[in-house]
């Protein structure tokens, strides 16, 4: 951390960041919005805006969970509870008995109403009410070295399985005619996700993480003419977004993670514009 610490401040000789939880979320935002770009163009492809939505919700009672066992880090309870619910609604899409978005609805409400009602008890609700909005200027150096190492292994991860995963998600017959296993990629990122989101609560918040997924792929589609340009321009969006967002809640004394998403929503906005104008 020395080295980082040592780097911002001979390239970032601005009073922000002599701060050092300043240093750390800024580092934190760098690490964490590359990988929302990345799994946000998949996410707007596939239709999915709902279901990492549903995974937000499910932090509550991973959060619960962990109460109830005595887990001092909920952190692993929720990743337990992401996991658990990721494949819950992927079994049950695969019996076709409803929508998809039926699914996910049921599970996403059922699973958000009982981490309310167990955390609630006694009127203890209050001191998890951080997850809601999230904290990103409490990221410490533990923090960001499993963000680094998460980091990583997505990007490995997306660089050797995207192309099977995209041909996956957008012709599964004729990815299986391939011999692509089409359930174990559609397994495997929604297994992905679960990890992301839940690792990225605690200092961005339930109520935004989704929208912190979907924006910067939602403008980016806006204007991509390309998939190169689509993921190149979700990562740029979302790191512009990320870094800006920071440097102005620490002016405005606002949440990071909201004013992060009023940034992506005003990209969102603009590409828009653009797109109708040159449509």
């Amino acid at each position: 951390m020395h080295i980082w610490y040592s780097l911002v401040d001979l390239l970032l000789p601005f009073g922000w960041v002599k701060h050092e939880f300043m240093k750390n979320a800024l580092l934190g935002v760098l690490l964490v919005t590359p990988i929302f770009g990345l799994l946000g163009t998949m996410i707007v492809n596939n239709r999915m805006a709902f279901f990492s939505d549903s995974l937000g919700h499910s932090a509550l009672t991973g959060i619960a969970i962990g109460v109830i066992l005595g887990i001092k880090n909920p952190i692993w309870s929720m990743l337990f509870f992401s996991v658990l619910i990721t494949i819950a609604i992927l079994v049950v899409k695969e019996a076709n008995t409803a929508s998809t978005d039926t699914i996910i609805g049921v599970f996403s409400s059922t699973a958000v109403a009982l981490g309310i009602v167990i955390l609630s008890r006694n009127g203890g609700f209050t001191k998890y009410s951080v997850y809601l909005i999230g904290d990103l200027l409490s990221i410490n150096p533990s923090d960001l070295l499993t963000l680094g190492i998460v980091f990583v292994v997505v990007i490995v991860l997306w660089v050797v399985i995207f192309n099977k995963l995209l041909l996956a998600s957008l012709n599964p017959s004729l990815a299986s005619s391939r011999g692509i296993h089409v359930r174990l990629y559609e397994y495997l990122f929604a297994m992905i996700m679960a990890v992301i989101v839940t690792i990225s609560i605690q200092w961005v918040g339930i109520l935004i993480i989704s929208s912190l997924l979907i924006l910067p792929a939602a403008s980016s589609r806006n204007i991509a003419h390309n998939m190169r340009q689509y993921h190149v321009y979700s990562v740029l969006i979302a790191l512009i977004s990320g870094v800006s967002g920071l440097i102005l809640s620490y002016f405005w004394g606002t949440a990071t993670g909201a004013t992060i998403v009023l940034i992506s929503s005003g990209f969102f906005a603009a590409t828009f514009i653009m797109k109708l104008r040159l449509g």
